[in-house]
């Protein structure tokens, strides 16, 4: 089916949508096609991602999401298709690693939406196990012809002190977003919004504060406004060394997303480069100094 067809078969069969009457806009999506249709928004699932995806886990933690405040009401989510509609949020600025560091206390917002997500007392299906994952989207790129980054399995193996640190003290799990890219913050300027659960679930809650700080490129600064707001005050070592020690692991594991997106021939960005740019990062992150010293905090 052509994607037009597709889009006008989804408003078809969708009785909110055929409702609406809205003008149709195409938003974006990495992996997915999202458009604002009057005053929704529809999600198509991308080609492929019923391979990592689960859908259902999906549509339970977007309504959880949307029941603590912090995503826009969800309105159909069909598990089967994966097709979603959300209520669409006006006035908002859709955020990038610019934008974050153009708008004015963007950081605190973000990190003030993660303290109340993390604090809902949400309980999503899906747990968000890092090493787990690494193996699993491993399994998946046995079957694809693609490679590896050189090292990816030595860096893995050295990652064995990271996954015994964090054992060590583990903090109790909550609902997280586990994916929080820039473009799925949605700012006011009063408040931040967050919307795209396909990889959430209960994890560490410093993952998602950490993954963050990597894919919006932030500073010193914006970290430390992040963990202010999100601590209401000055983070303890142990908390502020698992942020660190996690820009590191998921750039681990989302090299690998790249990989898949690569083998399943998504043409949303150079996923080659995208992949082997994660990697060269978290090797990076690694072997600075400092990492050694968080790792301590944490297992300490």
């Amino acid at each position: 089916m052509r994607e037009d067809d597709e889009l006008r078969a989804a408003i078809a069969a969708i009785p909110a949508l055929a409702r609406d009457g809205g003008p149709v806009e195409r938003l974006g999506g990495l992996t997915n096609r999202v458009y604002r249709v009057g005053s929704h928004c529809l999600r198509l699932p991308g080609a492929g991602t019923e391979e990592y995806i689960d859908r259902a886990n999906e549509a339970v933690a977007a309504r959880e999401a949307a029941r603590a405040g912090v995503s826009p009401a969800v309105i159909h989510a069909d598990p089967a298709t994966g097709i979603m509609v959300t209520e669409f949020i006006a006035g908002t600025v859709t955020m990038s690693p610019e934008a974050f560091s153009a708008r004015p206390g963007a950081a605190a917002r973000a990190g003030a939406a993660f303290a109340k997500l993390h604090g809902s007392g949400a309980v999503f299906p899906f747990r968000f196990e890092l090493f787990q994952m690494i193996d699993d989207y491993l399994g998946v790129l046995a079957t694809k012809d693609v490679a590896l980054p050189e090292g990816y399995h030595d860096v893995v193996a050295e990652a064995g002190a990271v996954r015994e640190a964090l054992a060590a003290r583990p903090l109790p799990l909550a609902p997280c977003h586990c994916d929080p890219l820039c473009e799925n913050f949605l700012d006011t300027g009063d408040r931040m919004w967050i919307v795209d659960w396909e990889y959430s679930g209960m994890n560490d809650p410093m993952w998602d504060l950490g993954d963050l700080s990597v894919e919006g490129g932030f500073g010193a600064g914006q970290d430390e406004e992040m963990l202010r707001a999100y601590f209401g005050g000055e983070p303890v070592p142990r908390d502020r060394g698992r942020m660190v020690i996690y820009k590191a692991m998921c750039d681990l594991l989302w090299t690998l997303w790249g990989l898949i997106q690569l083998a399943a021939g998504n043409p949303a960005e150079d996923f080659r480069a995208y992949a082997d740019g994660r990697f060269a990062r978290c090797k990076a992150l690694m072997a600075d100094p400092d990492f050694s010293r968080h790792l301590k905090a944490v297992a300490a």
